[in-house]
Formats: C-alpha cells, sequence, structure tokens
C-alpha cells in the first residue's frame, strides 16, 4: 500500500500505476468502477461493504471521503493499494478537506478505469439532484439508500422527483427475494388477486416500493399496515373465490408462505448485509426499470420511460468501449461466407 498526504492527482495516478506494475497479474481484470461517496464517521463501514460486494465484480473502487468540508485549505491524502483489505482488485482511498471535497470529480476524472462503466454510491444523504451531481454524471448507475436518511419516505420521494434512468435504491435492492418468493408463489396459484396489504415497520421504504409493486402489477389496490418490524413482516394478498396467499416474516431471517389449498411452507428470508445489497447491484448496470416503475407508482407519478438526457447520456457512456454498429443481413451474410472460405467460421 502506497500512502500520500498532502498530495495531488497526478500523484495519486503514478502511485495507483506503480501498485498495479507491482502487482501484476492481480491488476487485470477489472469490469468496472465503483465511486463510493462517504463522511469519515462511516468510512470503514463503506469500504467493508463496498470490498464485500466487489469480491465477485473485480473494479477499481474509489472511496472519496469527504472528512472536513470546512476546512479552510484544501488538502488532498490517499491510500492506493491493489489486493489488500479493499477486495482483489484495485482500491483508491481519497480523503478530501475544504473546497476540495465539493468538487471530488476533479480528482475522480483521472482515476477512472478505462473502457468500463461507472457506478457511483452514496453511502448516506445523497445531494438533492443525484442525477446532475458531478459524480452522478460521471456515472452510468447512481444508487443510494434511502432507509438511511432522518425520514426514509420523504427521502424516497425526492428520489422519485429527481429520477434519472439509471438511478436505483437500496430500498429497492432489499426487496429482490420478497419479490422472488411472491412471483413464484404465483406460478402455483389459480385465481386473480382482489386486495392485499403489506405489514411493516413505520416509515419503511422498502414496504411503500413492494406495495407499489405489487399494487401495479396486479392492478388492485395495496394498503401499508405499520407493525414492530424488523423490516417488513408479511404480505397478505386476497383471491377471487374465498383464497388468498400470506408471506409473514417474524424475526427477519425466515418466512412461512401459506397459501389456501396447500401445505404451509418455511422458507429462508433473511436480512441481508449492505456488502450484499451492493453486490447485487453491481450484477446489473442497465436502468432498472422496474424499480422506476415501482417508484413512479408509489407517488403518483408519470412512469418513467424516457432515457437519460444527452449529458448523462454521453458522459455515462464516454468511459466505455463503442459497441459496433449493427450490419445489415447482406453483410453478414458475405462476412459467414468469408468465414468459412477462410475456415474461422464458428462451431455450434
Amino acid at each position: 500500500m502506497t500512502t500520500l498526504w498532502d498530495t495531488n492527482g497526478g500523484e495519486v495516478v503514478k502511485a495507483l500505476s506503480a501498485e498495479r506494475r507491482s502487482a501484476g497479474a492481480v491488476a487485470f481484470g477489472i469490469v468496472l468502477t465503483l465511486v463510493v461517496v462517504v463522511d469519515e464517521r462511516h468510512a470503514a463501514e463503506a469500504m467493508a461493504a463496498a470490498s464485500a460486494g466487489a469480491m465477485a465484480h473485480p473494479c477499481r473502487l474509489l472511496v472519496v471521503v469527504r472528512r472536513q468540508p470546512d476546512a479552510a485549505e484544501p488538502r488532498l491524502d490517499a491510500e492506493v493499494q491493489v489486493g489488500g483489505r479493499l477486495g482483489t482488485g484495485e482500491g483508491v482511498v481519497l480523503r478530501m478537506y475544504g473546497r476540495l471535497a465539493r468538487h471530488a470529480e476533479s480528482v475522480v476524472l483521472p482515476l477512472l478505469a478505462p473502457d468500463t462503466p461507472v457506478v457511483t454510491w452514496w453511502f448516506g444523504a445523497p445531494p438533492q439532484k443525484i442525477g446532475q451531481d458531478p459524480l452522478g454524471l460521471l456515472a452510468s448507475r447512481r444508487i443510494t439508500d434511502s432507509s438511511a436518511a432522518p425520514e426514509p419516505v420523504q427521502a424516497l420521494r425526492e428520489r422519485a422527483g429527481d429520477y434519472h434512468s439509471g438511478d436505483t435504491d437500496l430500498a429497492w435492492t432489499r426487496l429482490t427475494p420478497w419479490r422472488s418468493v411472491l412471483a413464484a408463489a404465483f406460478d402455483s396459484t389459480t385465481g386473480a388477486a382482489t386486495g392485499g396489504e403489506v405489514t411493516a415497520a413505520a416509515d419503511n421504504p422498502s414496504a411503500t416500493l413492494l406495495a407499489s409493486w405489487l399494487a401495479a402489477r396486479l392492478g388492485v389496490p395495496v394498503g401499508l399496515t405499520a407493525s414492530r418490524g424488523p423490516g417488513i413482516t408479511s404480505v397478505e394478498l386476497t383471491l377471487d373465490g374465498d383464497r388468498s396467499l400470506r408471506l409473514s416474516r417474524a424475526d427477519g431471517r425466515s418466512a412461512t408462505l401459506a397459501r389456501s389449498d396447500h401445505p404451509d411452507r418455511v422458507l429462508p428470508l433473511a436480512r441481508r448485509e449492505m456488502g450484499e445489497l451492493i453486490g447485487e447491484e453491481l450484477r446489473r448496470l442497465d436502468a432498472d426499470q422496474p424499480y422506476a416503475d415501482a417508484l413512479a407508482n408509489a407517488f403518483g407519478l408519470p412512469r418513467q420511460h424516457q432515457p437519460a438526457d444527452k449529458t448523462q447520456e454521453h458522459r455515462g457512456t464516454a468511459n466505455r468501449r463503442a459497441t459496433p454498429a449493427k450490419r445489415t443481413p447482406a453483410e453478414a451474410t458475405a462476412e459467414r461466407a468469408s468465414r468459412r472460405r477462410l475456415g474461422t467460421a464458428p462451431t455450434t
């Protein structure tokens, strides 16, 4: 590991290149750049989660620690390492002071891994308009966590108001197991839903999104009821013919699926750690349309099917390898014939 005190972006780039040369093969295979924005108090927690999430996704991890934004003089301290405590990929911790903390993109931009997509994750309170934030403009995916806000549902409402293609929230990521179990339960359930109820701890943004998603997919009203938690405790759907489907979780670890005309089943449905959530988000780098629909429906807004604005589209894709233009059928046929003549045609 290389530690730099009161340095600049150019020296950090040099130190990273030196670390990559000394690490050899460990430094290759980078598939994305993950930018984590956090304050000093939560830096250790954010770095541990990002490292865990990046285990299956070799990445260049850039941790922007806004240590003392109100300091009189701007200053940059950095830690650079490859294959260390920040995961198997490349890691740079950037501690910023003064006005530099408000212009972190000037240091981050030269450190982005070439020809790879960029993901920005705000650990804690994000800026009001993440799609217009300089660190958000660099990314094709932007991750927030409304659950960490003082008023989680209000924070989710703000995300709905300034949504841009590529945004997502960990409150939605936490719903993946619930959505999977409920969708699978309908594979062996006959009849249509007529209503539903989601029970969860008060002011739970995941419950708000789950109720919205169910209402939009099933076309029925789905209410919200407060419970002691932890998190979401149950989902109950009424079906025609006096039947019902209920998925309940009282301990935050396992759930019971009860359906009319079916025996009850106990399923694992544990609350996941932050690293698992980040790992799931790094598996997909395209726009999350189901999240956009659930978010818009939760607050009565039009569904967000528009692409990113031109600035985002340019900034978010500028760091990725260009996609070849589509060929015409005649060009594809000619290429296959040429490959057969050269003996390079793929085998089936």
